[in-house]
């Protein structure tokens, strides 16, 4: 599917999984279905809330397969590729491109973390390799390091970086590679608490784990906001923060992984070295998802 013109509320879906730890396919298609009712623009499967790091190639490409069948061309889905290994992501590119994947995100290299030079080389040995959009992803805080302005600049002009998912939670800094924004360049939130500061900046919308559990509100606060209704979709915004900062008051997708249990969508089931919420912050989720609406 043709994902050049996505816009609004991408979900990083979760990948859910049984008591004996293996992947959950019926879950994982009813997470689908969920997304799919309820005005999901696209699904990102395989990043960081999908717990690719845990898994092995064969479940990413199990997990990749499953999403791309069911959602059969609906809305565009979108593979992580991410690895701190150049030649790594190369491989799993190349991969998910093989079934069907409509876009890639790659992710800096972490630990490791290489100088500017090599962070521009590592994903522009990617690029060079697909015919697919590809969604850069800046996360200092879980990699070690950023891509720079001038990297980003860079890899803008080249007609297989389509976006950039900015999830650094700087203001300062989305304003500044902002200004590399084009029709074939487009930049994403990659922080639900700040959605609708970074669109006015320019952004397209979110690539969301708060949309895991209320995907039709992150929806329609993104097309209100495209369509002109920023009042609306400031209202969104504000209005759940508590939500929002619940989500992520432990490490994710630990939080968003109960909270779906709780939903009846999903066990809960971690791959290690995750571990189950501490009871405070359960208490103050399930208060937050009870003030949004998403439990009885």
């Amino acid at each position: 599917m043709d994902m050049t013109n996505l816009t609004g509320s991408i979900v990083a879906l979760v990948t859910p999984f049984k008591v004996d730890g293996s992947i959950d396919f019926e879950a994982l298609e009813r997470l689908v279905d969920f997304h799919l009712e309820n005005g999901t623009d696209g699904i990102l499967v395989l990043g960081t809330t999908g717990e690719s790091s845990a898994m092995t190639d064969d479940e990413d490409y199990e997990v990749a397969r499953c999403v791309v069948e069911r959602v059969a061309g609906r809305v565009p889905v979108i593979g992580g590729a991410g690895s701190n290994s150049t030649a790594e992501s190369q491989r799993k590119a190349a991969g998910l491109v093989k079934l069907g994947v409509d876009g890639l995100l790659l992710i800096t290299p972490y630990y490791n973390k290489s100088n500017e030079e090599g962070i521009y080389h590592h994903f522009t040995a990617v690029l060079d390799q697909v015919d697919v959009p590809c969604v850069l992803y800046n996360i200092p805080g879980r990699t070690g390091c950023s891509i720079s302005e001038r990297n980003v600049a860079r890899l803008a002009e080249h007609p297989n970086a389509w976006g950039i998912k900015e999830a650094s939670g700087s203001i300062e800094y989305a304003s500044t590679v902002a200004r590399y924004l084009s029709d074939d360049f487009r930049m994403f939130s990659g922080n639900d608490d700040i959605v609708v500061p970074l669109m006015s900046l320019g952004a397209q919308g979110v690539i969301s784990v708060w949309a895991d559990v209320a995907p039709a509100t992150v929806h329609k606060m993104c097309a209100d906001f495209l369509a002109g209704d920023v009042a609306a979709a400031r209202r969104a915004q504000l209005d759940n923060l508590e939500l929002i900062h619940a989500l992520f008051c432990e490490v994710n997708p630990i939080p968003v992984k109960a909270a779906l249990a709780e939903m009846g969508l999903i066990e809960e089931r971690y791959r290690q070295p995750l571990w189950p919420m501490a009871d405070e912050n359960r208490a103050r989720l399930t208060a937050a998802m009870r003030g949004a609406g998403l439990l009885g």
